[in-house]
């Protein structure tokens, strides 16, 4: 697909949590969560909302871009959590940009952890086939919600809220361009991570009991890791081949900011040097599907996506999911 990014925007809410707050006001040993988790930090909504995180990446992706929200006729969201079961979120948000009544479609997908490249991919399939010709697509996660902090707090302290939008095009020069996506999907690890209520599963009022215990997040993280570490690096092989691409090709990786120690992991297993990976967990958290963009453009603000580079995007997904994309600058 010829398409390019010609902007994006990030956010995150005002307050800000070091995991040794954290260790004080649950009564653990100073430094226990930082050492669990390699998170020294995180973001953590108070007053903003997840509507609020999404339009404020948004304004910033579409000032990079260097156009108005009126130029946009598609709105994809790619949240993990929606801000409500229905409707969708990107039509509140289309609302809140201010775009005016049938100048855009606006829909969500989800694939939890890897929404964003599945709707960069949603998108970019559109924007090939004529039916758009500038997308808007966001994560913005409140992940600091329904975190298990009595049961299992080292995975709740894993977790920061935030949010990040691109805007795509066609690619006006040709040079940029998704050179290949794959997901692969293992669902014998279905039940290693997720909340249960808030859908059909659990009836309100008919399972009252059952609805509340599932409310919180729960992650077996050793199911997790069998599964990644049997399957993933063959998976990121297959990518690389399905793009033509060696090894050696890739001048930058975005990874899903899962936990610092699980980027460290990622390195030694698919064998890219750390200084190609794009690592901001221990300063944000696991963003959920808001990892993703939200390292994008950390990297693009550094500078270290320029015309041409080969951008590797790769990430894990309750499901359980793989997900990549091999993007040319």
């Amino acid at each position: 697909m010829r398409i390019e990014i010609i902007g994006t925007g990030r956010a995150v809410p005002a307050a800000c949590v070091t995991s040794r707050a954290l260790d004080e006001r649950l009564g653990l040993g100073l430094g226990q969560l930082e050492a669990a988790t390699g998170v020294i930090e995180r973001y953590v909504c108070e007053g903003e909302s997840q509507i609020d995180l999404a339009c404020a990446a948004a304004r910033l992706a579409l000032a990079d871009a260097g156009i108005e929200a009126s130029e946009i006729d598609l709105v994809i969201g790619g949240c993990g959590v929606p801000y409500q079961p229905l409707p969708s979120t990107a039509p509140l948000v289309m609302q809140r940009l201010g775009m005016v009544d049938g100048s855009a479609a606006a829909f969500d997908v989800n694939s939890t952890c890897l929404g964003f490249l599945t709707a960069f991919e949603t998108a970019g399939r559109m924007i090939e086939a004529g039916q758009s010709e500038r997308a808007l697509i966001f994560s913005s996660e409140i992940a600091s919600r329904a975190l298990p902090w009595k049961d299992q707090p080292e995975i709740a302290a894993l977790f920061g809220d935030g949010a990040a939008a691109a805007i795509l095009c066609r690619s006006a020069s040709g040079e940029a361009k998704v050179v290949a996506n794959l997901m692969r999907t293992y669902p014998s690890a279905y039940d290693a991570c997720g909340i249960g209520s808030g859908g059909t599963r659990f009836d309100f009022h008919g399972q009252p009991q059952e609805f509340a215990s599932h409310t919180l997040f729960h992650m077996d993280g050793k199911g997790l890791f069998r599964v990644t570490s049997r399957h993933f690096n063959g998976f990121v092989s297959d990518l690389l081949e399905r793009a033509g691409w060696r090894h050696d090709d890739v001048d930058l990786v975005v990874p899903h900011q899962a936990s610092p120690f699980a980027l460290t992991h990622m390195a030694r297993q698919t064998g890219f040097a750390r200084e190609k990976l794009v690592d901001i967990a221990g300063r944000y958290g696991n963003q959920i599907a808001a990892s993703i963009p939200f390292a994008l453009d950390v990297a693009r603000r550094q500078g270290r996506i320029t015309p041409g580079v080969k951008v590797l995007f790769l990430g894990t997904s309750a499901g359980v999911s793989f997900g990549g994309m091999a993007l040319q600058a």
